[in-house]
């Protein structure tokens, strides 16, 4: 391995990078970015780190200059070929004293197949405005008390939806399924997260013959359908096999996507 797996306003650091009485730290105040590394290459970084510069200007926190970013990002990805970059951009303890870590860890192992437990999220927007909509921010507590009421139900995690059923998306993934026939998922209005892996399989869906709709669905559609799958940066696509006690199998739309998602990564790395 070369380069630094932590980096701390571009110099290298060890794990302690926060004052532990600065809001990034005792409330959770700032934004983040994660980003999976494929031969080295970070994936998608471009995208990643617009989006980081939108959560921060929601935020008031003065993002570093995108150059900057752009180096520190390259110089934690050469740390391991295979894993995952984190960018964190916290509050400090004094106004303008905003500190920016990038750091590089390992991939988590995941499943080959999921299984989802529905629960409603009262904390989520399900669609009204408000000022952080969109933003990636650091205060994921609910998202991940809802992860572990899935566990404690047996199942791998949890499928969010509003008080009216709506389907939203997972704690950190995005969720799509195929209902006869056509490729669905929630749409942005409803303002989950955009999420980066979720654009590059939109745009996979859309460059094949697969019919395809974004909306707001009811969670009855969804257990309907033929097929289910999560999207995230360290899912990529995986497929459901069970949301509650409806069953799924792994099906034909789920495998050509993992496949085509598999080359698009390829095709970064050659680029890069």
């Amino acid at each position: 391995m070369s380069g630094h797996a932590i980096l701390v306003d571009g110099k290298p650091s060890g794990p302690l990078v926060f004052d532990m009485n600065s809001p990034t730290i005792t409330r959770g105040d700032g934004c983040f970015e994660v980003m999976r590394v494929y031969g080295g290459v970070a994936f998608e970084c471009d995208a990643h780190l617009d989006r980081l510069g939108r959560s921060a200007a929601m935020m008031d926190l003065q993002a570093p200059p995108r150059a900057d970013l752009d180096s520190w990002v390259k110089q934690v990805a050469a740390y391991g070929p295979e894993g995952l970059i984190r960018v964190i951009l916290g509050r400090g303890a004094e106004p303008g004293a905003e500190k920016c870590v990038v750091t590089w860890h390992p991939v988590p192992a995941r499943p080959d197949t999921m299984t989802l437990f529905p629960l409603i999220a009262p904390w989520h927007s399900a669609g009204r405005p408000w000022d952080l909509a969109g933003g990636k921010t650091l205060s994921y507590a609910p998202n991940m008390a809802a992860t572990r009421h899935a566990v404690k139900e047996g199942f791998d995690e949890a499928l969010l939806v509003s008080d009216d059923r709506t389907v939203l998306e997972g704690p950190v993934f995005s969720v799509a399924w195929v209902h006869e026939g056509v490729w669905e998922t929630p749409s942005l209005d409803l303002l989950i997260l955009d999420s980066i892996t979720r654009r590059v399989v939109l745009e996979l869906v859309s460059d094949s013959d697969v019919p395809m709709r974004e909306g707001r669905f009811s969670l009855d559609r969804l257990l309907e359908a033929e097929e289910v799958m999560v999207i995230g940066t360290t899912r990529e696509v995986t497929p459901v096999v069970a949301v509650g006690e409806q069953k799924y199998q792994w099906g034909p739309v789920t495998k050509r996507l993992r496949e085509a998602f598999v080359r698009r990564v390829r095709q970064s790395i050659d680029e890069a």
